[in-house]
Parts: structure tokens; C-alpha cells; sequence
């Protein structure tokens, strides 16, 4: 790609110009030098190309990465792996900071030179050389290490991530798994390579063959038991990565583990984090789409009462994952049975119908459609009772699209029926409704 037009080349800035570039936080401006051609504003990490100009490590690794192979000043070929860290300009910036620190400038910290990719695949020789003779403390001492260079920067999680560290990571959770125990120890350091496997995703092919291995969701059933908050998260995190993306023979399989199910149904009722429970919500979403038997096994757990429990009082996050989750349930016939001796089942699905997202409203009608469908009258007349002829109504009117109007069309059909013989105990005010369902 052209640099950048003459015009529009960045260079000294006028006086004038100056002072709508200053940081409004600071009471001096910043010196032009001392400024990225690219962003115009303080350099933090410097780095000169090989054109000779100097520019802040991001904004010029940005501009790289967009598809450009010119310097944006010069319009001469650069190479990102050329780049040379200026150091002595750097300690001049450093140097103006602490001198300009009394008007409100914060010194720049020193930056961490980026890891090469000879580097990134030397440390991982040493993980793949350490899980081979089954030293867990060393290799996961150097997944942390791995993890800590990788979240300095997305250039280096990137860098990592290329040298193979999802495949490296997941081969040794999987060789070192096979002589876990719940010994707090031994976990932890499993642990620390799912700490670190979660931080280079996508994960490949061969990647997720490693951690859907038997002994590594034995493992990983533990972890979710026996483990720490982070842990488990983590774990979580990894499990959720691997099924989204698995065949239903796949998941049926992993389905199967045992323990898991256990494990992810207690991380429902009894929460560690918002954001570990909508984790395991997606899992189990995923796992409960392969097949009945898959679900079936999370319905004798109890997980439609828990289900309902959350959806009572939840984000809207929280709240689309759970009706997910409950469709995903009603689709076997357990799950209709346990969905219909439920007192909260209709009410809860008919307030959850409008106002909360298109997503929920998709999932709150094709789960009262499967319980209503099965000709149970209880519910039939409960959802009539609590307003859900003149909701779907609505929603056909503001307009819905695809499976979701069909379901809608095919509920009223079968409220119809019973519209005569009971009164609607709920009154609705549509009138204030102004949200659209496009």
C-alpha cells in the first residue's frame, strides 16, 4: 500500500495545531519529537524503522499489520521485525516526564522488548520437554511465564499463539492429566496451564483431541470440583472453547465423562462469578444439543429448577443463556415433564417473551411452544391465564422472523382453544412499548 499522500504526511506541527493536540489532562504540551508520526501522541515505547524515522512501537505495528509495507513517512519498504527499540530517545521521554511531573505528566515505565518467535518456540520446547518426563511443577511454572509474556501485549500473544503454544499446552495438560489426583498441589499446576491454554485460542484440530482425551476430562472434571476460582474458571473457559466447535459424536462423547455434568450443573446452583456460571450455561448448551440422552442426564440433576430460579431475578445475559440452556432441555421429554410441574415454568417464560432481546424472545417461545405442544392443559391454561395469548400477538404485530413467528402462530392456535373458558390474571400495558423486534 502507498504511504501516506505528502498532504497528509505527518510532520512538524504548527503552533496553532499544537494546542488542539495537547493532552487536555496535562498543563504543558508534549514536544513534537517526542510525539509518533502515526498518532500524534506521546511515544511510549519508541521504535526507529529501517527508513530512519521513529515511531511508537503500537501505532506502527498497527499500521503493518493493516496490509501496509511502507513506512508511512518515507514510502520505503519496512519489515516489522526490523524494527529497532530507541532507547535513548526513550529515556528522553522519560526524563521530560519526571521533569514535567509537578504539571500533572506520569513517567513512562520501560517497556518490555517483544518476544522473538525463536523465543516464543524455545520456551515451548521446554514445556513439551518437561511434560514428557512428567515434571508438573516445571511445566506449569512455564505456561505461567507463557502466559504472563503473552498478555503484555497482543503482539506477543500473537507472536506465542503462531509458534504453536494452544497445541504445545494441550498435548502437555493431557500427558501430564493422567496422573492427577485431587491433591491440591498436583491440580494446581494443571491449573496453570489451562491458566495460560486460555489465553492463546482458537484452538486447533489437534489441540482439542488433546483435551477431549479421557484423561484430560478426568482432569479437567476435577479441577471444576476440587480447584480454585481461577482454576476453575479456566477450566471452564478451555471446555467451552473445545465444544463449540465439536461433531455430535464428539460432544455425545464428552458428554459422557463422568462427573462433568455434576460439575457444571453445581456451578450453576452454587456460583463462584457471573462470568463462570454463563460459561458454564454455554457449555452445557452445547453439550445438550448433541442429543435427549445428553440432556436427559442434566435434567435428573435438577437443572430446569435451577434454571428457573435464575431467570427470576437476572441480566440480560445471564437471562438468554439460561432460556438457551432451558429450550435445550424441553427438547426431551423429561425436560417437558419437569418444565410442567414447575410452578415458575409459564410465568416465567411469558414475562421473558418481550423486552428483554430478539435472542430471548426467540428462546422463550420455542420453549413454551414445546411444553404446550404436548398437549399438557395445565400449562395451556396457565400461559392464557398469565397473558401469553395477547403477548404473542404483539410480537406477531411488531413482527419476528423465521422459526420464532412460525412457533408464535402455532401457540396461538393452541391458546385459542382455551381462551373462552379462562380470564387473564395479568393485565399489560403495551402502550409504553417501544422497542423494536426486527
Amino acid at each position: 500500500m502507498a504511504s501516506l499522500s505528502r498532504s497528509k504526511r505527518p510532520g512538524p506541527i504548527p503552533a496553532i495545531k499544537r494546542i488542539l493536540l495537547e493532552d487536555p489532562s496535562l498543563d504543558t504540551p508534549v514536544p513534537d519529537h517526542f510525539r509518533c508520526p502515526i498518532s500524534l501522541d506521546l511515544m511510549r515505547d519508541p521504535v526507529t524503522a529501517s527508513t530512519g524515522i521513529t515511531y511508537d512501537r503500537q501505532s506502527i505495528e498497527s499500521w503493518l499489520e493493516r496490509g501496509n509495507l511502507n513506512c508511512p513517512v518515507t514510502g520505503k519498504p519496512i519489515d516489522i521485525h526490523e524494527l529497532i527499540p530507541n532507547h535513548s530517545t526513550r529515556k528522553l521521554i522519560q526524563e521530560w516526564c519526571v521533569q514535567n511531573r509537578a504539571l500533572g505528566v506520569e513517567r513512562i515505565p520501560t517497556p518490555r522488548i517483544p518476544i522473538s518467535p525463536l523465543e516464543a518456540s524455545e520456551i515451548l520446547s521446554q514445556v513439551s520437554l518437561a511434560s514428557r518426563r512428567g515434571d508438573k511443577y516445571k511445566c506449569g511454572n512455564l505456561a505461567m511465564k507463557l502466559k504472563e509474556i503473552g498478555k503484555e501485549s497482543e503482539r506477543d500473544r500473537r507472536c506465542i499463539a503462531a509458534a504453536g503454544a494452544a497445541r504445545v499446552l494441550s498435548a502437555a495438560f493431557s500427558q501430564l492429566a493422567g496422573e492427577s489426583s485431587e491433591n491440591s498441589k498436583a491440580l494446581g499446576d494443571l491449573e496453570k496451564i489451562l491458566s495460560a491454554l486460555a489465553v492463546f485460542f482458537p484452538l486447533d484440530i489437534e489441540a482439542k483431541r488433546w483435551i477431549i482425551s479421557p484423561g484430560s476430562l478426568k482432569s479437567m472434571v476435577l479441577i471444576l470440583k476440587y480447584g480454585d476460582l481461577s482454576g476453575r474458571l479456566s477450566t471452564l473457559l478451555v471446555l467451552r472453547e473445545v465444544v463449540s466447535t465439536l461433531d455430535n459424536a464428539s460432544l455425545e462423547s464428552v458428554s459422557k465423562t463422568n462427573g462433568l455434568a455434576e460439575a457444571l450443573t453445581l456451578l450453576v446452583e452454587k456460583p463462584i462469578s457471573p462470568l463462570a456460571t454463563k460459561t458454564s450455561l454455554v457449555t452445557i448448551f452445547y453439550l445438550i444439543s448433541s442429543n435427549e440422552r445428553a440432556a436427559s442426564r442434566f435434567v435428573n440433576l435438577g437443572l430446569v429448577s435451577l434454571l428457573l430460579d435464575t431467570l427470576v431475578d437476572s441480566d440480560k445475559s445471564m437471562c438468554e443463556k439460561a432460556l438457551a440452556v432451558l429450550e435445550g432441555l424441553f427438547q426431551c421429554e423429561k425436560g417437558r415433564e419437569k418444565g410442567c410441574e414447575h410452578a415458575l415454568t409459564v410465568p416465567v417464560l411469558v414475562k421473558k417473551m418481550l423486552r428483554v432481546s430478539d435472542m430471548a424472545t426467540e428462546f422463550s417461545v420455542s420453549a413454551l411452544w414445546r411444553i404446550c405442544k404436548g398437549c399438557k392443559k395445565n400449562c395451556i391454561v396457565e400461559a392464557v391465564q398469565v397473558g401469553a395469548f395477547q403477548k404473542l400477538l404483539l410480537l406477531l404485530q411488531v413482527g419476528c422472523n423465521g422459526v420464532t413467528k412460525e412457533r408464535a402462530s402455532e401457540l396461538l392456535k393452541i391458546l385459542n382453544g382455551s381462551r373462552g373458558s379462562v380470564e387473564c390474571i395479568e393485565t399489560v400495558d403495551f402502550k409504553g412499548l417501544k422497542r423494536s423486534f426486527d
